[in-house]
């Protein structure tokens, strides 16, 4: 025998339901942790990748700044000497220049305060790049005077200073960022750690709860386990007395089988029996429920008209049989005089109708109608026509 009972009217063990919301809880715990954690951890990934690019940022700045020194010293240089392979040095050095220029404003795409500082450095570059230029013509042309004036408009590279100063300001801003980011990046780790800590202990704390129910509910089935063990002799008893009883009513309930089927069997003879008396009736017979609809027929109205059953049944009377005035030019009455019969309890006869065949002829007929009762009910009724010629049965 078990020795665990079923919970009463299918309720759920307290201690189990107590056990769930534990579980429940601690599954919480560890997804708000994990949710948290894969949270602070695309932030970290986020954080690394834009410390990357702003690392990136301030290369090429320092690159710029790097490549217009070396740019303004190889222009010196070739304005001393004239050698070509100076004026070949310095072009290299102002390509070099525009192509740092290029990658900084592409790797600040995405800030639009910082892309215009880069167009704004892009577009004084330029100009000291034309500047290079007309000195480099004017230097292979051997203008002296028209370098010197150059040289002279330049003012002592006032515009190279201001290149240099917008480059350290761009510089010193994405510094700026770096070290307002590095705070985030430790604050967001201290959440992360204090996050997972805090989850830790609080699953710690409902595990042990968990582990503390299902050794008191271990107690609590040692006990019932024994209460029930003698519940279970004193019923094993009973059931013997009652199995012995239900012997005894099963073979009452055998017998009354055994009857229940011969009645059963006699009353399916006697619709048979039925079946054959009204199918062997020479008058055109139409069993009807009570709203008129057809519902069964003899072979004879099958002969007269050319319908089959399966045409007729669920079909209304109306159909195939419809009564005529008593007299020649009166008019029936709004009430249909056979449904009216059938809902008074009442047998109609004599009544003078026609019968409509499959092609649309009618024949006279003479219509009884007997209303069908169940416990007092009517449920239905029987027409009976007479006076139509039957076409006799093909043998």
């Amino acid at each position: 025998m078990s020795t665990d009972g079923p919970n009463p009217a299918g309720t759920a063990d307290p201690s189990f339901r107590r056990l769930l919301v534990i579980l429940g809880l601690i599954l919480a715990v560890l997804a708000f942790v994990v949710v948290e954690s894969l949270r602070n951890l695309n932030r970290s990934i986020a954080a690394s990748d834009w410390v990357n690019h702003t690392h990136a940022v301030i290369n090429e700045v320092e690159a710029i700044e790097t490549s217009l020194q070396a740019a303004e010293g190889a222009l010196r240089t070739c304005l001393l000497t004239g050698d070509p392979r100076d004026h070949e040095t310095c072009q290299e050095a102002f390509s070099d220049l525009a192509g740092h220029v290029d990658v900084a404003h592409a790797l600040t795409k995405g800030a639009p305060q910082q892309s215009q500082e880069v167009m704004q450095i892009e577009t004084l570059l330029e100009r000291r790049a034309g500047l290079a230029r007309q000195l480099l013509r004017a230097r292979a042309a051997g203008s002296s005077a028209t370098v010197s004036q150059l040289l002279a408009d330049d003012a002592g590279g006032a515009a190279v200073h201001e290149i240099i100063r917008r480059l350290q300001h761009l510089k010193d801003e994405q510094n700026d960022l770096l070290a307002a980011q590095d705070t985030a990046s430790y604050l967001q780790a201290q959440t992360t750690r204090w996050t997972v800590l805090t989850g830790t202990g609080l699953d710690i704390l409902l595990l042990g709860g968990a582990a503390w129910l299902i050794w008191d509910d271990l107690a609590a089935r040692r006990r019932a386990a024994a209460v029930l063990e003698d519940a279970n002799k004193r019923l094993e008893a009973r059931v013997r007395e009652r199995t012995a009883e239900l012997k005894a009513t099963n073979d009452q309930l055998v017998a009354q089988n055994l009857e229940d089927r011969w009645a059963h069997q006699a009353l399916e003879h006697q619709l048979r029996y039925s079946q054959l008396i009204i199918n062997s009736i020479s008058d055109l017979v139409l069993v009807v429920t009570k709203p008129l609809h057809i519902s069964r027929l003899n072979p004879a109205v099958t002969h007269l008209t050319g319908w089959t059953a399966a045409d007729l049944v669920d079909q209304p009377l109306a159909r195939v049989v419809q009564l005529e005035p008593a007299k020649v030019g009166a008019e029936l009455p709004l009430t249909d005089p056979i449904a009216q019969a059938l809902a008074d309890g009442r047998d109609l006869r004599s009544q003078p109708a026609v019968v409509t065949n499959r092609q649309g002829g009618t024949t006279p007929v003479r219509l009884d109608a007997f209303p069908l009762r169940d416990r007092d009910q009517v449920v239905g009724g029987v027409i009976i026509l007479q006076g139509a010629a039957v076409p006799p049965r093909a043998t």
